[in-house]
């Protein structure tokens, strides 16, 4: 099995939130963090910061992240908005991700993340590692 579906079964089988019931959180229930960048987070399963978890993300319509990578495998689905994940230097097309979509960013890969819509866009994302943002040397 990969490291990723372990992690994932571990978490669920391990949360408070759902050991012995069923989890349910409606968006009104969800906790929202917004960080200076103007990215919010809520937390659904795990601590970002300390391994491996699950959130929803928000990050406002026009939003263009620096290139940047992260230390763990990403995996979101697109709730709203439409979004792009390109690869740090690639000339090939921009795949455009609207609500609906499934991303993959592999672990170290320099990358660029853009909310392309008029609206925010929402993605539920899990990632099998704790949560950083290695800015890209330029």
């Amino acid at each position: 099995m990969p490291r990723s579906a372990v992690f994932l079964a571990a978490a669920l089988v391990a949360s408070p939130l759902i050991a012995d019931q069923i989890a349910a959180m409606p968006p009104s229930v969800l906790d929202w963090a917004t960080t200076p960048e103007g990215v919010a987070f809520a937390p659904l399963v795990g601590d970002r910061f300390v391994g491996g978890y699950m959130a929803m993300v928000q990050l406002p319509a026009g939003l263009i992240s620096p290139a940047h990578s992260k230390s763990a495998d990403m995996f979101g689905l697109v709730i709203s908005g439409v979004m792009t994940h390109v690869a740090h230097g690639n000339v090939g097309p921009e795949v455009f991700l609207p609500e609906g979509s499934f991303y993959h960013i592999p672990a170290d890969l320099p990358h660029v993340s853009r909310c392309v819509s008029r609206v925010d866009c929402v993605t539920f994302l899990y990632q099998d590692g704790a949560f950083d943002f290695v800015p890209v040397a330029r």
